[in-house]
Formats: C-alpha cells, sequence, structure tokens
C-alpha cells in the first residue's frame, strides 16, 4: 500500500525532471544553489539538513519538512533529536506550527516502519 511519503517522493521525482527538461538558466542555477548549500564546508551535512528541518517547518512546508526529515534519517539523526529540534521551531514559529508539527511525526513514524527489518 502506497503512503503519502510514497506519493510525495514520486510527484518530486516527476516534477523535478519536468523542471529540468524546461532547460532556463535561472531556474538551473536556483537548484544548483539549493544542492550546493547541503554539502560540507564549515558545517557538516547532517547539521545542515536539520538546520533545513528547522527552516521548512518555520516556513511550514510540509513538503520541504518531509524531503528535509527523509535526508535527516538518511545522515543518521535520532528521533529524540528530531523531536527536540521540532521543538526549536514550535517555540520560534508558535501554535501555527502544530498542524505542521503533526505532519512531521507521521513521516517520522513512517520513514522508522519503512526502516525495520521484515520479519520472515
Amino acid at each position: 500500500m502506497a503512503t503519502k511519503l510514497d506519493d510525495f517522493r514520486t510527484h518530486r521525482a516527476k516534477m523535478n525532471k519536468r523542471i529540468a527538461d524546461i532547460d532556463h538558466l535561472g531556474i538551473k542555477r536556483f537548484f544548483n544553489l539549493d544542492s550546493a548549500a547541503y554539502k560540507e564546508n564549515a558545517l557538516d551535512s547532517k547539521t545542515k539538513e536539520l538546520l533545513g528541518l528547522v527552516t521548512s517547518a518555520v516556513l511550514r512546508c510540509n513538503d520541504c519538512i518531509d524531503y528535509h526529515l527523509i535526508q535527516c534519517i538518511d545522515a543518521g539523526w535520532k528521533d529524540e533529536e528530531l523531536y527536540d529540534a521540532l521543538n526549536v521551531a514550535l517555540i520560534v514559529g508558535g501554535s501555527i506550527f502544530i498542524p505542521h508539527l503533526r505532519h512531521a511525526v507521521e513521516t517520522i513514524d513512517t520513514l522508522r516502519a519503512e526502516r525495520k527489518p521484515i520479519e520472515v
């Protein structure tokens, strides 16, 4: 059964390809800047993904929250660390962030369920 996260991944990949096919220099440059921002530099990539998560949360962008949660979990952040970061977003963003916090927790649960070993 496909999850909302599966739908997100499929739609994101499809639309990113469509956008790349437009072949617009300004759009290409922005996408390259976005990718470059998360590369190792003074801060490691793992930390930058957590910063991306909190920023996306405060901006209340569920697609961005999902993307950065995928990256954060792939980078090795533990649930307790993610919850602590989301608490910062809640304090900064206020109660209007609560529906997005629900979304984030659901995404974390889905990602963790995907990574559980299949019992034989």
